[in-house]
């Protein structure tokens, strides 16, 4: 597994054995990225569920200002802190060891105002954990950490379909590739004027 493009470009990450963890592939987070395209610099990006940290060490090799990392698997949360310091990454990268929801309820409760919401929010919880999606989606969808025109991205199983709207969320466009898929959500009011546009 490595950094596909940005300042850590083709750095190796380490990750854990066995079934422990199922990381993003290099393709669909190449993929991803290239949805999301250069606003990813200096943007703030939450990511959920982040097991080997691959998805946010991506968004900060790209350019982004802020990763807060999420991850309630005890040994996943010590190999992302390894990761980023094998990549030598001291700044701009915070580690959360704990429940994504929790997490939510914590960075709501210490950030208010605009400085505080983030651009980014990807979530790929264990695909088995289907509750966890639309608890997490409806939390973000009426919180305040998503910025004004924020994205929301969930990563899930290509025959599992996400809703399309979930407390004030609204998806926007779905795409697949391989097994897996990824959909995207704003705001309803901010979706309805980017439906089939990329982020």
């Amino acid at each position: 597994m490595r950094v596909i493009a940005g300042s850590y470009r083709s750095r190796i990450l380490k990750r854990l054995k066995g079934l422990a963890l199922r990381p993003t592939s290099d393709r669909l987070r190449e993929t991803l990225f290239d949805v999301l395209g250069p606003e990813v610099v200096g943007s703030r990006f939450l990511d959920l569920f982040a097991g080997t940290g691959a998805i946010g060490i991506e968004a900060l090799s790209r350019g982004a200002a802020e990763v807060v990392f999420v991850e309630n698997h005890a040994p996943a949360a010590v190999l992302i802190r390894r990761n980023l310091a094998s990549l030598g990454i001291r700044k701009g990268a915070t580690v959360l060891a704990m429940d994504a929801l929790r997490s939510l309820e914590k960075l709501g409760s210490t950030s208010k105002g605009k400085a505080s919401a983030y651009d980014y929010v990807f979530l790929d919880p264990p695909y088995a954990a289907a509750n966890d999606y639309v608890r997490v989606l409806e939390s973000l969808g009426w919180g305040n950490l998503l910025a004004p025109g924020g994205v929301v991205i969930a990563e899930h199983r290509r025959n599992f379909d996400l809703p399309e709207e979930t407390g004030a969320l609204e998806c926007y466009r779905v795409l697949k590739q391989g097994g897996a898929a990824l959909s995207f959500y704003r705001r309803a009011a901010a979706a309805a004027g980017k439906n089939n546009s990329a982020p």
